[in-house]
């Protein structure tokens, strides 16, 4: 099936392609990744396979391929079982794609958890049933390697503290400098008694995990010193071409948390809420991009130009994109907001909505060859469970929402 890149402006609903829906005999797919592999034209979508909505019932990954035809559509094939992208008697989630330029490596992390063990019994009882994992690819997803289980390795002197950890779920990135991210979150435990945590004291901080050497080993930075829970990052370059890592977290205070590092993801400063982007009461993961800022704002009128210019970031390389259910009550009405000022604390514009309706999770990929964007999220009629589609989508069908100071 293909998906042709939209001409919808204004506040309408863009077209969107279904990738995985769920299936008469119950069997739904969450939680969706995806990357865009530039030198082939290819976009990889990766998703859970479940037997209900339940994480207990979660049980394998999933993969979809798309080819980009040269008039911008997308051409997606049939529905891959990721086989190897598992550890016996565990169930694989979160899938995290990354992709190494140098040796055209491409590493999907994920977590495997023991049996049906559940997120909550490993925070109650302060004892991880879960796994950090990988599979690469050196074809661009044709062909996977064996599964790496790097839990005893990489985890091995900080473990001890969490009750459990998860990566992303959503893409990783690769910095300017080579250095491979790979977003997580853990809940961390200081205090126990009798080795149990002590009630109410486990809360969720994200951190990363990530390679200096190209994938070949890796490391965990610390912890966010605030709770904050599932995540992405954006490497943001300012116009003195110095790397910023930019962290988004779920947060369960109404908004979002953000936080940066100027050590590559080694460490974060201290964290703030992002009041311009909304969270529900219970939170939602969300998606945030970044991408080189335009010489000028896209615009069809002339003559509006040179007035749309001056809105150009003076202190950055490059700007954010944001993408998260923007309701504040429920997860509906997904939207993406825009930082053209990304180093500052207030610099998100207001949504542009692009599916009015239940959505929860989502992520971005940007295509710089064309300019555009493109997203799987989970949206529906009646559920949020329902699908989990493609989108593509411009700078200025998402500015369409916002012309505003001029």
């Amino acid at each position: 099936m293909g998906h042709k890149p939209s001409k919808t402006g204004g506040g309408e609903d863009l077209p969107k392609t279904t990738l995985f829906q769920k299936e008469p005999n119950g069997i739904i797919y969450r939680i969706p990744a995806l990357i865009y592999l530039r030198h082939s034209g290819t976009f990889l979508a990766f998703a859970e396979k479940r037997t209900s909505s339940r994480d207990c019932d979660a049980k394998l990954l999933v993969m979809r391929k798309g080819v980009q035809s040269d008039d911008g559509s997308v051409q997606w094939l049939s529905s891959e079982e990721l086989s190897s992208a598992c550890l016996p008697d565990h169930r694989s989630m979160n899938p995290c794609p990354v992709f190494e330029k140098n040796t055209s490596t491409l590493f999907l992390f994920f977590v495997c958890i023991l049996g049906n063990t559940s997120e909550q019994w490993q925070i109650h009882t302060g004892k991880n049933k879960t796994r950090l994992c990988y599979i690469s690819s050196g074809d661009d997803g044709h062909n996977w390697s064996e599964v790496e289980d790097l839990t005893d390795s990489v985890l091995e002197q900080v473990i001890c503290k969490w009750a459990t950890f998860a990566v992303g779920p959503g893409h990783g990135v690769q910095l300017e400098n080579g250095r491979l991210i790979i977003p997580a979150y853990a809940y961390y435990t200081p205090y126990r008694c009798f080795s149990f945590p002590i009630p109410l004291s486990v809360h969720p901080r994200a951190l990363t995990i990530y390679s200096a050497d190209l994938g070949k080993t890796w490391q965990v930075g610390k912890m966010l010193l605030k709770k904050s829970c599932e995540c992405e990052m954006a490497e943001i370059i300012d116009h003195e071409g110095r790397s910023h890592l930019y962290c988004n977290a779920r947060h369960f205070g109404g908004y979002r948390r953000e936080a940066l590092s100027e050590n590559s993801g080694v460490c974060f400063d201290k964290p703030r809420t992002a009041p311009e982007l909304v969270e529900q009461p219970r939170g939602c993961q969300g998606s945030v991009i970044g991408f080189p800022a335009p010489e000028f704002l896209p615009s069809e009128d002339p003559e509006s130009k040179a007035c749309e210019a001056s809105l150009v970031s003076p202190d950055t390389q490059t700007w954010l994109l944001f993408m998260h259910p923007t309701s504040a009550h429920s997860r509906r009405d997904m939207g993406v907001y825009l930082n053209r000022s990304p180093l500052h604390s207030r610099g998100w514009d207001r949504p542009r909505i692009v599916f009015g309706g239940p959505s929860g999770y989502s992520d971005l990929a940007y295509n710089r060859d064309n300019d555009r964007f493109s997203c799987v999220m989970e949206c529906g009629k009646e559920s949020e469970l329902e699908q989990i589609a493609f989108m593509s989508f411009s700078l200025q069908e998402v500015m369409q929402a916002n012309r505003k100071l001029c």
